[in-house]
């Protein structure tokens, strides 16, 4: 019986944080998904507009106000502009997905997932990362946000 109950505690303290880091990627993986949602409305506001849209106040150019867009783990999802763009080139915007500061994995709590835009002449690319004071650990994130 000893024996069992050794090995039951040693499959947990192996199972418990792998479960745990399961859940923390599935709640980026749940933030990533509203941020790509505002990609293409973002992009058409630049293509037709050259800026970006901004929804931190209110509604902007068809995205929906910052605070509206939200889900179980994630506190809010805002659009802005990074950079002006120029005649051959379009502006930088940066789509930020901020988890909640309550309700989430310890390591993602008050920390935020940006898609930034890369603009290729004619095509826009997201870039995806964390960074700053609230950077997401490497661990959590998908393999399309992970630095090399």
């Amino acid at each position: 019986l000893m024996i069992v109950v050794a090995i039951i505690g040693i499959l947990a303290a192996i199972a418990i944080p792998a479960y745990q880091n399961y859940i923390a990627r599935a709640q980026v993986t749940d933030a990533l998904s509203l941020a790509s949602g505002l990609k293409v409305p973002t992009v058409e506001v630049m293509s037709q507009k050259a800026i970006c849209p901004t929804n931190s106040a209110a509604v902007s150019e068809g995205v929906a106000k910052a605070d509206t867009i939200k889900s179980k783990y994630v506190n809010n999802v805002t659009v802005a502009q990074v950079s002006a763009g120029s005649a051959t080139a379009a502006p930088v915007c940066a789509i930020t997905a901020t988890f909640n500061s309550t309700g989430v994995s310890s390591g993602l709590i008050s920390k935020a997932l940006v898609l930034t835009s890369v603009d290729h002449g004619g095509s826009t690319d997201w870039t995806c990362t964390s960074s700053g004071s609230t950077k997401i650990d490497q661990k959590y994130l998908p393999s399309s946000c992970k630095a090399s």
